[in-house]
C-alpha cells in the first residue's frame, strides 16, 4: 500500500514538471540564469533612430504611427527587428500581421473609407451647396457692379465741370497737332520757350484768320444766299404745282399759314433760345480762352506735368504706366496729324467742284468741310449734306446732283486710300466702334463728345493692348504705337 503512494506521487511530480516546462516555454522571459551565477546586464535600450538606421527604411516608424499615438507598437517591432532576446523563438510559427503604424498612417493620410453615413464637412457649407457656375458668376457680377457705380460717379463728376473737360481736351488735341513743330525747332537751335512761343502764336494765329474768313464769306454772300433761296423755294413751289402729285395752291397756301401760325405762338420759345444762344455764345468763348491756356502750358511743361502724374501712381503699376504713356502720345499725335491732313485733302478737292459747279460760298462750304471731318464718318455725311442742299436750293436738282458725285468720289478716296495711307495700324479702329463712340460721345457732350470720341477710344486701344503685353513680360517696341 506505500508502494501504490509513492508511485502515484512520484506521477504527480512528473506531470506537474512538464506543465511548468510548457508555461515557462509560452512565456516571452528569457531563461533564468542558473542559480549561483551574477545575472548577465540588461542590454542597454536602443534609439528609435539608430534602430531605424540599422534596420533600413523599413523598421523607422511612420510619422503617422506617431500622431496616431501608437509608439509602443513601433518600439516593439524596432526591439524585435533588433535581435532582443527571446524574439527569434516567439516569432517563429506566428502569422505576419498588419501593423498597427501602417493601418494609423493610413486613416491619417485619408486613404481609410469614412463610415457610412458619417456628416462630411461639406454638409454645413452652404456656399458648397451653390453651383461652381453660379459661384464664378456672382463674382464677375459684384465686381461689374463696382465697376459701374465707379464709372457713373466719374461721368457725374465730368458732367458737373463739361465745359472745363472739353477745354482741356480741345487743348489736349491742339497741343498733338502743333507739338511736333516745336520738337522740330529746338532739334534745330532754338530755345524751347521761342519754339513754343513761336508755335503758339502762329497755330492760334491760323486758326483765328481761318474762322474770319468764314464769317467774312458768309455775311458777304447772306443777301445773295437769301434771294437765292427764296427763288429756290418759288421754283419748288412751281415743280409741285406741276408735279404728279396734283397739289394745290389751297394746300400749299395752308402749309405756308401753318408754318407763320408755329412762328407766331412759340415766339417766347425762340426768344429764350435767343438767350441761351448768348449764353452758348459766352462758355464758348471761355472755353476758348482755357484751351489756349492749356495748349501753352502742355506745349512748355509737358514732360514736367507728365512726371508728376506718373508719382500719383503706386510704384507697382508705375512702370506700366511710364511705357503706356508715350506710345498713347504717339498714338493721338498720329490720330490728330493725320486727320488734319486728311480734312484739308477733302476740303480742297470737294471745295475746287463746288466752285466749277457755281454753288454759292464754296469756300465757306469747304471750311465746314474741313471741321467736320474731326468726326468721322458722321461728320463726312453731314457735311457732304450740306453742300447737295446748298447746290438744290440754290441752283437746280442736276447741279445738286452732281455736287452729290463730287463727294461721294472724294469720301471713297479718302475711305480706302488716304485713311489707311496716312494713319495707319496705329489708330485703326473697327468701323463699329468709331459709330458707337461718336453715337454716345454726341449723346454725353454734344458736338465736342463726338469730336474727341475717336481719338480717346483709339488711345484706350493703344493702352489696354500695351498693358497686356507688359504683364505677359513681353511689351511690344515703341515703334509699333507709331
Amino acid at each position: 500500500m506505500i508502494g501504490g503512494v509513492g508511485t502515484g506521487l512520484t506521477r504527480l511530480a512528473d506531470m506537474l514538471e512538464r506543465r511548468g516546462a510548457a508555461a515557462r516555454s509560452m512565456t516571452p522571459e528569457p531563461d533564468a540564469a542558473p542559480s549561483g551565477a551574477e545575472r548577465p546586464p540588461a542590454p542597454a535600450p536602443v534609439p528609435p533612430q539608430a534602430t531605424a538606421a540599422a534596420d533600413g527604411p523599413e523598421a523607422a516608424p511612420s510619422p503617422a504611427a506617431v500622431r496616431s499615438g501608437a509608439p509602443e507598437s513601433a518600439r516593439a517591432t524596432a526591439s524585435v527587428r533588433a535581435g532582443a532576446p527571446g524574439s527569434a523563438s516567439e516569432a517563429e510559427g506566428e502569422v505576419a500581421v498588419v501593423p498597427e503604424h501602417a493601418a494609423a498612417g493610413a486613416v491619417a493620410s485619408g486613404s481609410a473609407a469614412p463610415e457610412s453615413g458619417a456628416p462630411s464637412s461639406t454638409d454645413h457649407d452652404p456656399a458648397a451647396a451653390v453651383p461652381w457656375g453660379v459661384r464664378v458668376a456672382a463674382e464677375v457680377g459684384w465686381r461689374l457692379l463696382i465697376l459701374a457705380g465707379a464709372l457713373w460717379v466719374l461721368m457725374r463728376v465730368i458732367s458737373a465741370v463739361e465745359l472745363v473737360v472739353l477745354a482741356f481736351t480741345a487743348g489736349l488735341l491742339i497741343t498733338a497737332l502743333l507739338q511736333p513743330t516745336v520738337a522740330w525747332l529746338k532739334r534745330h537751335g532754338v530755345p524751347r520757350g521761342l519754339a513754343t512761343a513761336l508755335t503758339f502764336i502762329s497755330g492760334f494765329v491760323i486758326m483765328g484768320l481761318v474762322g474770319w474768313f468764314v464769317v467774312w464769306q458768309v455775311t458777304e454772300n447772306i443777301d445773295n444766299l437769301t434771294s437765292q433761296v427764296q427763288q429756290g423755294i418759288k421754283d419748288f413751289k412751281h415743280w409741285l404745282l406741276n408735279s404728279p402729285f396734283h397739289v394745290t395752291q389751297d394746300q400749299i397756301n395752308n402749309i405756308a399759314d401753318n408754318l407763320s401760325q408755329a412762328l407766331g405762338s412759340n415766339t417766347k420759345d425762340i426768344t429764350n433760345a435767343s438767350i441761351e444762344g448768348v449764353q452758348v455764345i459766352i462758355e464758348v468763348l471761355t472755353g476758348i480762352v482755357l484751351a489756349m491756356f492749356s495748349t501753352l502750358f502742355l506745349l512748355y511743361d509737358g514732360p514736367k506735368i507728365w512726371s508728376w502724374l506718373l508719382k500719383l501712381f503706386p510704384a507697382a503699376a508705375r512702370e506700366g504706366v511710364e511705357g503706356a504713356g508715350p506710345r498713347a502720345w504717339a498714338t493721338l499725335t498720329a490720330y490728330v496729324r493725320g486727320t488734319v491732313i486728311v480734312a484739308l485733302i477733302d476740303a480742297i478737292f470737294i471745295g475746287i467742284g463746288l466752285f466749277f459747279l457755281d454753288v454759292p460760298l464754296a469756300v465757306p462750304l469747304a471750311v465746314f468741310i474741313f471741321l467736320f471731318a474731326f468726326i468721322p464718318l458722321v461728320g463726312a455725311v453731314v457735311s457732304g449734306a450740306l453742300a447737295v442742299v446748298v447746290a438744290l436750293v440754290t441752283r437746280d436738282p442736276f447741279t445738286a446732283a452732281m455736287v452729290l458725285v463730287v463727294v461721294l468720289a472724294v469720301q471713297q478716296i479718302e475711305g480706302h486710300i488716304l485713311q489707311p495711307f496716312i494713319l495707319g495700324r496705329a489708330v485703326r479702329v473697327h468701323p463699329l466702334a468709331v459709330v458707337l463712340s461718336v453715337a454716345a460721345g454726341s449723346l454725353i457732350a454734344g458736338i465736342g463728345g463726338a469730336v474727341v470720341a475717336v481719338p480717346l477710344v483709339a488711345v484706350t486701344n493703344t493702352v489696354v493692348g500695351y498693358l497686356r503685353a507688359h504683364a505677359k513680360g513681353s511689351p511690344p517696341p515703341p515703334s509699333a504705337s507709331r
